[in-house]
């Protein structure tokens, strides 16, 4: 019975990641649709340049944290990943702010943005625990 949990657990933990996988691939595509409709000029380019940069960069680093060797390289790639994030976060509020784009229109992205980060923390956060047992 014991092992039957563990596999289930094994297989759960599997399906979550191909899960996050596709979650942070969508993000991305989606950033660079709002990166492609927005004006390439002024200050509102550089902003959306950088978010598209940021935006783009936490399902690579995602996807070179499925292949760390150790937990300490798996650490420092989830690290980078949700910093991105974070990151995204600031040029989505300043496009937002900047009154360059609505906040309605934002609002999804920013909340899709704000719950990866929680998932990529709370990845750390275990990995470091599981580390110090």
């Amino acid at each position: 019975m014991k092992d039957e949990i563990k596999k289930e657990s094994e297989e759960q933990g599997k399906k979550e990641l191909r899960d996050l996988r596709k979650r942070t691939k969508e993000y991305a595509l989606r950033i660079l649709r709002l990166y492609e409709s927005l004006p390439k000029y002024g200050a509102v380019h550089i902003v959306s340049h950088q978010l598209a940069r940021s935006g783009t960069s936490p399902g690579a680093q995602y996807r070179e944290a499925c292949r760390a060797k150790s937990d300490a390289d798996f650490i420092i790639k989830i690290e980078g990943a949700f910093q991105e994030l974070d990151e995204s976060l600031y040029w989505l509020e300043l496009l937002i702010d900047g009154e360059f784009v609505k906040e309605n229109q934002l609002k999804p992205l920013c909340i899709e943005t704000e719950e990866l980060i929680a998932i990529f923390v709370s990845i750390v956060v275990k990995t470091k625990a599981r580390k110090n047992k």
